[in-house]
């Protein structure tokens, strides 16, 4: 996992980000796919295309600045060990 963290230390790699990212931008073509598929006016497909690419960019932004990373600083998760 040492590979895939950015030198600074915080965040990951530009390509592990987008490849995790990867799927969800996916997804949201197939929707738009399908829904011109159906027969929809193309209107449909430019109004939920918008959205799903800026969830997209938020989504690489939070992976590759480490945003989106265990906030409490405990790595090895023994907060969530009960005793």
């Amino acid at each position: 996992m040492d590979e895939l963290i950015s030198g600074d230390g915080s965040g990951v790699s530009r390509k592990q980000a987008a490849l995790w990212v990867l799927p969800f931008l996916a997804l949201g073509i197939a929707d738009v796919i399908l829904i011109l598929g159906w027969g929809l006016d193309g209107l449909w497909g430019f109004m939920i295309l918008p959205p799903i690419l800026f969830i997209c960019v938020l989504a690489y932004i939070a992976f590759r600045t480490g945003f989106a990373t265990d906030r409490t600083g405990d790595v090895k998760g023994e907060a969530d060990r009960t005793k």
